[in-house]
């Protein structure tokens, strides 16, 4: 299954408390951002940039676990920077996995092999690598030789040790999809559970040469097009509802509160991507963030943005019978068409 009974037990447990409570802008997943600082220098990425001043700053274990315990979502991203760099990262994740958080760790695999050794496997907690193509694509992306092989190293381990692993890929306007397609074959192949996408976005500190890289929506749709049509049995872990997005075939209303950030700067409102301002407390970002200024048609940034972590949520939150019908077929065997 794509989301185990449990994770689905305890998904929708929390969206009908929500509901009951009469709260309707509550978190599914928290991205938790430990530290700013990465190994690398990719090109699509705005935290380095963004935060280039702070690159230092990192999050203690208690501040991790008081921003899992306001946001109270049952999904825990941690992202950065490069979180294996931090070095409380074991302890962060499995004082989260002991208060019955389900636990995301995203990764560029470089340190993995090594972390592997300090950390055991359970089934709320999942290793999320990030490969943006095969290796001279994947190696030219970040700016760095022999990080694919690295990569590859750490997952194939991952995997031996029944660790789960799952890979993140980021299409840009240069992406070639047939390469992409054999990728995730060649990860399906050595064991992964299945691969999440997203389309290029840009972030707030990104330079005009860089945004270059970034697709428009109407590109986005004739790529992910393509994709769908080459995905040959490849398990996917976004939802079809929003394959249906991606593809120019659905239209969903962003919902960046469902998946709220928290760095070393505080709680990123109003959302992953942009950067107005921070929140030193959850409940403040909640309250004071003006959602009704942000969205396509809304703000200007917002209007290439096709980002899961805006609009999974929608996805789920909207659903109808037939969209249960899919989203059911879909978690049994990782298929989306």
């Amino acid at each position: 299954m794509i989301y185990s009974a449990k994770l689905s037990a305890k998904i929708l447990k929390h969206i009908i408390s929500s509901r009951y409570k009469g709260n309707y802008k509550f978190p599914l997943v928290l991205m938790l951002e430990p530290l700013f600082k990465c190994n690398l220098n990719c090109s699509g990425c705005g935290r380095i940039r963004e935060y280039r001043d702070i690159l230092d700053a990192k999050l203690s274990l208690e501040q991790c676990i008081e921003a899992a315990d306001q946001a109270n979502a049952p999904v825990i991203s941690i992202t950065g920077g490069e979180p294996l760099l931090h070095p409380q990262i074991t302890d962060i994740i499995n004082e989260l996995l002991k208060r019955k958080y389900f636990v995301y760790l995203c990764t560029n695999g470089v340190l993995l092999d090594g972390f592997l050794d300090d950390i055991k496997p359970k089934n709320e907690f999942s290793i999320v690598v990030h490969l943006d193509g095969q290796s001279e694509t994947h190696d030219s992306s970040v700016h760095s030789k022999n990080v694919f092989d690295s990569a590859l190293k750490g997952i194939k381990k991952a995997v031996k040790l029944n660790f789960k692993v799952r890979t993140n890929t980021t299409v840009y306007s240069h992406t070639d999809i047939k390469e992409i397609s054999g990728l995730f074959s060649n990860l399906m192949n050595i064991g992964t559970q299945g691969v999440i996408v997203s389309p290029a976005f840009s972030y707030a500190g990104i330079d005009d040469e860089h945004n270059k890289l970034f697709l428009d929506r109407q590109k986005s749709y004739e790529k992910f097009e393509q994709l769908y049509n080459n995905l040959d049995g490849t398990r996917v872990y976004n939802t079809p509802l929003y394959w249906e997005l991606l593809r120019g075939k659905r239209n969903l209303q962003c919902i960046p509160w469902a998946n709220p950030t928290f760095n070393p700067k505080g709680w990123k409102s109003p959302c992953y991507l942009i950067t107005d301002t921070h929140y030193p407390a959850y409940d403040e970002f909640l309250k004071n963030t003006p959602w009704e200024k942000y969205g396509a048609g809304k703000d200007i940034r917002c209007k290439n943005c096709l980002m899961h972590s805006g609009f999974e949520a929608s996805a789920i939150l909207s659903m109808k019978i037939t969209d249960l019908i899919k989203i059911i077929k879909w978690n049994f065997t990782g298929k989306i068409k």
